[in-house]
């Protein structure tokens, strides 16, 4: 089992609009690829948010292959729209991550 975290420090002036997004619309594209079997949608506490609250997002892929094709045939397109969608008031950062038994 792998895990793709995309880490995201939301700027205050979109931040509701971007949880909205998020939940309605970025993350069930990325869920309807197929590449992931689930996800979980946290927020970070205990975090200096003087310029804004940080989210994670965790989709987890059952091989290496299904985390290869997202890459391949999704990520570009849906990075993409997230900058189209809000520029510079939000800044990622990704991780892959296996789960350890």
């Amino acid at each position: 089992m792998f895990i793709y975290n995309v880490t995201t420090k939301v700027d205050p002036s979109v931040h509701e609009l971007w949880v909205e997004w998020m939940k309605k619309t970025h993350i069930p594209e990325i869920m309807l690829s197929g590449c992931f079997t689930q996800f979980q949608f946290v927020r970070l506490l205990e975090q200096d948010e003087s310029d804004g609250p940080t989210y994670a997002v965790q989709y987890r892929a059952e091989s290496k292959a299904a985390y290869n094709l997202y890459l391949e045939k999704y990520a570009t397109k849906l990075r993409n729209d997230v900058f189209a969608a809000f520029g510079n008031k939000v800044i990622s950062f990704r991780s892959l991550m296996q789960v350890v038994h």
